[in-house]
């Protein structure tokens, strides 16, 4: 980000950080749910295949997009080097936001450079936009009825 000021770099870098810091915790994978759908989340510009992507997917506003302490959550962890599609099974319908954290080294938290930029990778379902702080559920919200739903979401890289 070269040609953006400094003051907008650090609020980038800033905003990020608090993102990435609700993945903090690992994350379990889905327990085996029966009825409802699935949803399938194409993974797209994942810079490699080292560590594990870990996804959560919640119907919560206040729980968006750290998932912490959220039992109806559904969450995902999978080798980066498989994360081509991420698929969250027994999905109710509803409306959902989806947050993806690339967990390069697999320590099972968003690791930061100097205290706040992300070193790893992050997505928002809908490409949800990163501000002034974490994006919001409304922006983020995707719509799951009783068919199975595809996704994409690009993952982002701030170093």
């Amino acid at each position: 980000m070269p040609n953006r000021p400094r003051t907008f770099r650090t609020l980038t870098f800033v905003t990020a950080s608090l993102v990435l810091a609700g993945f903090s915790t690992p994350l379990a994978a889905d327990p085996a749910r029966t009825g409802g759908t699935e949803v399938i989340v194409e993974v797209t510009n994942l810079r490699s295949g080292e560590g594990t992507v870990r996804a959560c997917m919640t119907a919560d506003p206040e729980r968006f997009p750290r998932c912490r302490d959220d039992a109806r959550s559904f969450r995902v962890v999978v080798p980066a080097s498989q994360a081509h599609e991420l698929h969250f099974r027994g999905v109710s319908p509803g409306r959902y936001a989806i947050a993806l954290l690339h967990d390069e080294n697999d320590n099972g938290r968003a690791d930061r450079a100097l205290g706040m930029m992300p070193k790893e990778g992050f997505g928002f379902s809908r490409d949800a936009p990163v501000r002034m702080g974490p994006p919001k559920f409304d922006e983020a919200a995707i719509a799951v009825g009783e068919t199975a739903q595809h996704r994409s979401i690009r993952m982002r890289y701030m170093l």
